[in-house]
């Protein structure tokens, strides 16, 4: 599920990994919740992600605080060029404490990279504040697809292994498959 302020670009991110493309143009607000679906091979297995994408705006949250509940993973976005949306993020995890399941896998994108000039939040800013909460981070970038794949790969192989994991099986670790598979992508432990 992806979650977040209205206009970090959640649809447009899925967008780009659903189809590859880029939704440029006007700017319009997801109404509830859309969902899509895509399967991937992970390391040989075929994994259905069903893709769960949410109105950001608050008179939609009743809404889709019923879906965070059934969520295995939830990709929590802010906008590098909006600081309220990246301040806002300590709220979200509330909320995501509150009602989604306690062990969701949940990763934490700084989207819009592409637009360099317009940037307010630094790297630096998401990295730490990834750390303080123990979340996997990467920048992210829809227009372009940087690290849109990966981000979605990195879930689907977490939520891969937590399903099919034998005791013996090393554990897959999210923080550790970012930081070796991402372009500019950046990774912290709690």
């Amino acid at each position: 599920m992806l979650v977040g302020d209205s206009g970090v670009g959640k649809t447009c991110l899925l967008v780009r990994f659903k189809d590859g493309a880029f939704l440029a143009g006007t700017f319009i607000s997801t109404v509830g919740i859309d969902f899509r679906n895509k399967v991937l091979d992970v390391d040989g297995v075929k994994v259905k992600l069903q893709m769960w994408d949410t109105a950001g705006q608050e008179r939609f949250r009743s809404v889709t605080h019923a879906y965070y509940r059934d969520a295995h993973a939830l990709l929590l976005l802010y906008d590098v060029t909006n600081k309220a949306s990246f301040d806002n993020i300590q709220a979200w995890l509330t909320e995501i404490h509150e009602y989604a399941q306690h062990d969701v896998a949940l990763m934490l994108l700084g989207n819009k990279v592409d637009s360099a000039h317009e940037r307010v939040v630094k790297r630096e800013d998401g990295e730490k504040l990834a750390k303080e909460y123990g979340l996997p981070f990467m920048e992210t970038s829809a227009k372009t697809g940087l690290n849109v794949d990966l981000a979605f790969t990195a879930i689907a192989k977490e939520l891969k292994q937590r399903s099919m994991k034998a005791p013996s099986e090393p554990r897959f670790r999210l923080h550790d498959y970012i930081k070796r598979e991402g372009r500019g992508a950046s990774c912290c432990r709690p």
